[in-house]
């Protein structure tokens, strides 16, 4: 399996409101850039649409470090918030349906293909592939805005 890294980052103006996502795949030293946008959203669902589409970008099975600034994103798998939700009906601890399940089964279904480590980066720092995804959510808004 070929190692790819992934970083995402997603952005919202207004919450919710016109909101972008950007990743960054990165493989044999090339880089390719690609962001989106969606017209009526929240900034924890940019976020998981941004590792989404940077998983969906891979053509076949890879191993997989994605980076993000998402403690929403990268807590779903490091605190087991998945698999609680699973084992719980799509229930939070409040017993309420979980937030952007749409979202989450997608990331769930991309995950099982992918062998993929989730790595949580400080948000707005010196990483600049952070700060390059940052600049790719928020440009694809104004564009569309």
């Amino acid at each position: 399996m070929k190692l790819v890294e992934i970083y995402t980052d997603g952005a919202c103006s207004g919450n919710p409101g016109p909101g972008g996502w950007g990743a960054i795949l990165i493989h044999g030293g090339k880089e390719r850039e690609i962001s989106g946008f969606e017209l009526n959203t929240t900034n924890q669902r940019m976020e998981l649409r941004a590792a989404i589409e940077g998983l969906g970008a891979l053509k076949y099975a890879c191993m997989v470090k994605l980076y993000s600034d998402s403690a929403y994103l990268i807590n779903a798998f490091h605190q087991n918030w998945l698999k609680k939700w699973l084992s719980n009906g799509w229930q939070n601890s409040q017993k309420k349906p979980v937030e952007n399940r749409d979202l989450w089964e997608e990331i769930l279904r991309l995950n099982q293909i992918h062998q993929v480590e989730w790595i949580k980066v400080p948000g707005h720092r010196d990483n600049q592939y952070n700060n390059r995804c940052d600049l790719l959510a928020r440009t694809a808004i104004k564009k569309h805005v």
